[in-house]
């Protein structure tokens, strides 16, 4: 059953469900357990971050304090075209979730976020000979 509205509680089961996903798959579990851990004491601060960072961004509710930008370039380096593995489960969890506008919202701002990271971790400009 989906619901058509945003709510702490269908945050939570949305981040659940896509971590839960993200761990056993093939491109995404490895990087994920050598970032996050492997044991779910290990995930549990991560699940509560992104508990809080949806929160923010889906409700404004403030609750999460931290710098994502930071975050990701801390990590052990990875491949650009994960972004796209991330988009897609991300994507199929949200519209087992939710319904209505509330998926195409999560589905644009994730995307946003997405972009902006992939900015951050790997546009290098080029210099110019002008």
């Amino acid at each position: 059953m989906t619901v058509d509205q945003i709510t702490e509680e269908t945050i939570k089961i949305l981040i659940d469900r896509f971590y839960h996903k993200v761990r056993g798959d093939a491109e995404l579990g490895p990087v994920f357990a050598e970032g996050v851990g492997e044991t779910d004491a290990e995930w549990e601060p991560h699940l509560k971050r992104m508990y809080d960072f949806w929160s923010s961004v889906m409700l404004a509710s403030g609750k999460y304090q931290g710098n994502p930008m930071k975050k990701h370039k801390d990590l052990p380096p990875f491949k650009e075209e994960l972004f796209d593995r991330w988009l897609e489960l991300f994507e199929q969890t949200v519209r087992e979730v939710h319904s209505g506008e509330v998926v195409e919202r999560y589905i644009t701002v994730s995307n946003r976020i997405a972009e902006s990271l992939k900015l951050g971790l790997y546009f290098r400009p080029t210099t110019s000979l002008i």
